[in-house]
């Protein structure tokens, strides 16, 4: 039993780890939408970047380039909106647990184009700057990565609790 417990606890590390670090690029067509959910804890820190990728590397983006993102509870509660924008970023606390949604909708422009979208979103012990809590604080290593390891130690004691209710 105690193995089993030992080994689902690495297969959570390795999904935390694995699935949060990440960003994701996809196509999107002006006029149409593209939603992502993500199901996040209560209480638990989210952050998000997004951006449209440049076509042409060296100029500037076209202005049809044009996104619009609004991220919404399972509830219906509105935690960002932006209109169109070429790039940008969010971070909020989660009031309730559930999924998620961040949808974004394309400018509609004649002819229809297609633009790549990348967007980064994070929560949970992901979500922190662990970089900057380094510098901040003036830490060793050694102590910044025990503080990491003693947060995810949390995160997966908390997840844990929360698939066995």
């Amino acid at each position: 039993m105690k193995l089993q417990t030992s080994f689902l606890c690495i297969i959570v590390i390795i999904a935390l780890v694995s699935t949060t670090t990440q960003s994701i690029r996809f196509e999107i067509e002006s006029g149409h939408t593209k939603c992502i959910a993500e199901d996040i804890k209560s209480n638990s820190m989210t952050v998000g970047h997004y951006s449209i990728v440049n076509p042409n590397e060296g100029h500037p983006l076209p202005e049809s380039h044009r996104i619009t993102l609004r991220v919404t509870s399972s509830y219906g509660n509105s935690y960002h909106s932006s209109e169109n924008v070429q790039s940008g970023q969010f971070a909020f606390q989660a009031v309730e647990a559930g999924d998620y949604m961040a949808c974004f909708f394309a400018i509609d422009h004649q002819p229809p184009l297609k633009f790549q979208v990348e967007f980064d979103w994070r929560s949970g012990v992901a979500a922190k700057d662990w970089s900057n809590v380094a510098k901040k604080g003036s830490v060793d290593a050694m102590e910044y990565e025990l503080k990491k390891l003693a947060d995810t130690i949390t995160s997966i004691h908390d997840e844990m609790l929360y698939l066995r209710d």
